[in-house]
């Protein structure tokens, strides 16, 4: 099926028009400053958090006692298993001690690298869709252990990223490196008549 052409006002069979409001917030780069600023906000969360267990003194996040932290932080996931509403439901805390904490040094480590790369790709604009998706991801699974803090605004703003990857690495190594991937240029940008 072949794509129809920008700026159709009808849509090619199997297709549909994508609203005007939609095109604006979700691919217009003229709205790329407001997502350079949403894009470099998320990713500065993400770096400082993976950078903090990094570079932690006491070694619980990587190196010699990686897991320990993880292992901290499910057991107490595991702990808001009970009363009538948990925190945690069921479902995840079979994750949590099947999967999870028998490899807490392993997640140790996905969790550092993860939350750095996040970051980094955020903030330079690399793979923002992947990226947002990525730290979306993540936040979930902190929110299904119980942990409320920033995530619930993380969340919903990677979401955002993840709807707006077209303009959201618009100013950013997106609009270098989308290309070489087989994103034409054109799929980035909305047509701005309608």
């Amino acid at each position: 099926m072949t794509r129809p052409p920008l700026g159709t006002r009808t849509p090619a069979p199997g297709w549909l028009n994508e609203p005007a409001v939609s095109r604006l917030l979700f691919a217009d780069p003229r709205l790329a400053p407001l997502w350079l600023l949403l894009r470099v906000y998320v990713g500065y969360e993400w770096l400082t958090a993976g950078w903090g267990k990094l570079v932690n003194p006491g070694g619980v996040w990587v190196g010699e006692k990686a897991g320990v932290a993880v292992t901290g932080f499910l057991k107490g996931a595991l702990a808001k298993t009970d009363g009538e509403h948990p925190d945690v439901q069921g479902g995840y805390a079979w994750f949590i001690q099947q999967v999870a904490l028998p490899n807490a040094g392993l997640f140790s480590y996905l969790v550092v690298y993860g939350e750095l790369l996040v970051g980094a790709a955020l903030i330079l604009g690399l793979f923002t869709g992947l990226a947002a998706f990525f730290g979306g991801f993540m936040n979930a699974s902190y929110l299904l252990a119980g942990t409320v803090s920033i995530n619930p605004v993380l969340f919903i703003l990677a979401t955002w990223l993840v709807l707006g990857w077209r303009v959201a690495g618009w100013w950013g190594l997106d609009r270098l490196v989308l290309p070489r991937f087989g994103v034409a240029p054109e799929q980035m940008r909305a047509d701005r008549n309608p």
